[in-house]
């Protein structure tokens, strides 16, 4: 599959004036970038997992950043325990994907799976910031999910920890993804 590039004008988001929106036009040693790894989680009836974040009305899927050390597949693999309470298996890499958030100056580059539950753990293992977001997951089917995620993108909450601006990319982001894969289906 292609990689993607996510920017502003994706999102129907303001920009800021006179700067460019194709990461490739930038100056990427005054750029904060982090690395990440998400995807589509599939249970054994075909639902997909979707994290809910009730306190900001978001929609999104299971994945996070990859830690000092670790593997993408790996930090794939850890945020699905932490967020869903599922080890998972058949992981394939599909595609990179960019998010470029020229106003704060910042970049993600994530690598996306596709995995199938393996176990379903005794419980989730969330951080504080997830707690008080409101995390909770639920099993969804893709067309759902999807609509779940469209319908959310301009009814999103900030928190302390992220704004409206960057909580678009996220939505935005994985909106992306499941329609891809519905795509590809």
């Amino acid at each position: 599959m292609k990689n993607e590039i996510i920017t502003e004008k994706d999102l129907g988001l303001e920009t800021i004036e006179g700067k460019e929106t194709e990461f490739y036009s930038k100056d990427n040693n005054s750029m904060t970038i982090r690395y990440g790894a998400r995807g589509i989680v599939e249970g054994k009836d075909g639902k997909i997992a979707v994290i809910y974040k009730k306190n900001k009305n978001e929609y999104k899927l299971p994945g996070g950043g990859v830690d000092k050390g670790e593997d993408f597949k790996e930090a794939f693999k850890r945020e699905c325990i932490e967020e869903i309470g599922c080890m998972i298996e058949n992981v394939e890499y599909l595609f990179d994907i960019e998010e470029d958030h020229i106003n704060d100056n910042f970049k993600q580059i994530s690598k996306v799976y596709i995995a199938k539950v393996k176990e379903k753990l005794e419980s989730n293992n969330l951080t504080e910031q997830e707690k008080e977001e409101g995390l909770e997951y639920l099993w969804l089917d893709k067309k759902e999910a999807l609509e779940k995620m469209k319908t959310c993108i301009e009814n999103l909450k900030g928190s302390k920890y992220d704004n409206v601006y960057r909580t678009k990319f996220v939505v935005g982001r994985d909106i992306r993804i499941v329609e891809k894969m519905m795509g590809n289906m």
